[in-house]
């Protein structure tokens, strides 16, 4: 063998382990890189859009989730929670939300909603800003016989039905807020981010 002759084993060795190392070094460059393009806690509070997985949410189970600092609940009503809407219009201040404030137009409608099941709405009294207590069961002896289920909000007294809409004589002048919101899949919904128009 001549002195002129290379060892070409050793230096596809080398080769192999220096692009190792160098994928390495690539991949850590680029991990926080990537990760550095999603919202910060600071942003998340600031209004970035949050993201629900709505089969974690049972039928007539509320989700509590935050958004721009505030509760946002996400209700899957039932089929009898649904029913009982239209039972509560005659006593409601808004039945037709035409408050159009208080939800995005798509949501302007008989269940304050894009899909009837799911209801998502900002958990904040519009009276003094206290957040209601959910309160589904119907005719509990604190609220009274002819309670139909909603929530019920423990500072001044006001109650909203199971579509987030003021009932008479509540000290809140409106119903809850509906956030923007679109639906990206069966399962998923982003809240924060509007649908259009439906």
């Amino acid at each position: 063998m001549s002195d002129t002759s290379v060892d070409t084993s050793k230096r596809r060795f080398l080769v192999t382990v220096s692009s190792a190392v160098g994928g390495v070094a690539a991949l850590g460059v680029t991990v926080p890189f990537v990760l550095s393009m999603n919202p910060s806690a600071r942003a998340k509070a600031a209004g970035a859009p949050v993201e629900v997985d709505l089969s974690k949410v049972e039928p007539g189970m509320l989700m509590a989730v935050e958004w721009r600092g505030k509760p946002v609940w996400v209700v899957n009503r039932t089929k009898e929670m649904l029913d009982m809407l239209t039972k509560n219009d005659d006593k409601l201040t808004d039945p037709a939300s035409d408050t159009t404030s208080q939800q995005p137009e798509y949501c302007k409608n008989a269940t304050r909603s894009i899909k009837p099941e799911y209801l998502i709405v900002v958990g904040i009294c519009t009276h003094l800003g206290c957040s209601p207590t959910f309160r589904k069961e119907i005719g509990p002896a604190d609220l009274g016989a002819d309670w139909p289920g909603g929530w019920f909000c423990p500072c001044h007294g006001s109650r909203f039905d199971l579509a987030a809409r003021v009932f008479n004589g509540s000290p809140a002048p409106t119903n809850l807020e509906i956030p923007p919101h679109k639906y990206l899949s069966e399962t998923k919904v982003l809240i924060g981010e509007d649908q259009g128009a439906a």
